[in-house]
């Protein structure tokens, strides 16, 4: 299996393979790259590919392979607090206390940094005492969309894998068959936004994919220049939850900064954007754009939802 599921990307998977063949692992490895360029999936393959006991790393079939696959294997620790803006220092510093502890049933222990940007100047200190002296079976994964948010003492010890953007043609291959109901059109303007980067195409057909009736609603509206259609929309809006509403009004800004966009001759990804841009002139779209704007910020006050939704009925018309 090796490398295979990360597309793409030829020359690094070669190094790896390679590498890994001759028993040739680094005890510090970066992976670089934007959000949605594979960091992760290649993180998890590499992981598994250290801890694999096949001859071809990673089988993705051994016992070690599908336990790192499955998130539960106990020589492969991920070091991070989602819900804190910077990784704190204390979690860093249990890593590499623990890192002394040998491993529970392989032969390394692979500790994996989700966000080392994140870190901190004391966090990385406090990693670089470890990265000067690790202990043999010792490997760390370090992942970035940014390296030159590290020290240079940390980067200078790491072996930097880059992610790099996909071929057009290969891109154009892998959304056409996740998303079949994507049109020719939809398919082209994420390839063009993502930087030629999987992840983020994904995520951009993939909100397109995923509207709320109201926000389709909303376009239909809005396109049409139906006022009566908008108010039928809003009355039931008005009992709603600030919280409710302001996501729905989040969406409708999202859509609208993309017509508009595409106004200015930036592919829409979004068919109702499309369809915005193609029906409105820019001026009447920005108008929108900042009537939406206005009603979040309402969400955030003691504006109540009936106003909000009144505000809206008369500032969109």
């Amino acid at each position: 299996m090796g490398f295979e599921a990360i597309l793409g990307n030829r020359r690094l998977k070669e190094n790896l393979t390679q590498s890994l063949s001759k028993g040739h692992i680094s005890h510090f490895y970066l992976i670089s790259g934007p959000e949605g360029s594979g960091k992760h999936t290649l993180a998890r393959l590499l992981a598994a590919a250290i801890l694999c006991r096949s001859g071809q790393k990673p089988c993705l079939h051994c016992g070690p392979c599908r336990k790192v696959m499955d998130g539960n294997h106990p020589d492969f620790i991920t070091v991070d607090d989602p819900e804190k803006k910077t990784v704190p220092v204390d979690l860093i510093r249990q890593a590499r206390a623990d890192i002394y502890i040998r491993p529970n049933e392989s032969e390394y222990k692979v500790y994996l940094f989700p966000r080392a940007q994140d870190m901190g100047i004391p966090g990385q200190n406090a990693l670089l005492k470890v990265l000067e002296e690790p202990p043999r079976y010792g490997v760390f994964i370090l992942l970035t969309d940014n390296p030159d948010k590290l020290l240079p003492t940390v980067r200078s010890r790491c072996t930097e894998l880059k992610m790099q953007a996909l071929p057009e043609g290969e891109l154009q291959a892998a959304l056409s068959g996740q998303f079949p109901q994507a049109q020719p059109e939809d398919i082209a303007a994420a390839i063009a936004r993502s930087g030629g980067f999987l992840g983020q195409a994904q995520r951009l057909l993939g909100e397109a994919d995923q509207l709320q009736p109201q926000t389709r609603a909303f376009a239909d509206a809005f396109s049409q220049k139906d006022p009566l259609a908008l108010i039928q929309l809003l009355a039931p809006m008005e009992k709603w939850k600030r919280d409710a509403l302001a996501e729905i009004l989040a969406a409708w800004l999202e859509l609208t900064e993309s017509a508009l966009a595409a106004r200015g001759g930036v592919r829409a990804v979004s068919p109702l954007a499309r369809r915005i841009a193609a029906s409105r002139s820019a001026g009447e779209i920005l108008e929108a754009v900042k009537a939406l704007k206005q009603a979040l910020d309402y969400t955030q006050s003691n504006v109540s939802p009936g106003a909000i939704c009144g505000y809206l009925a008369w500032a969109l018309r």
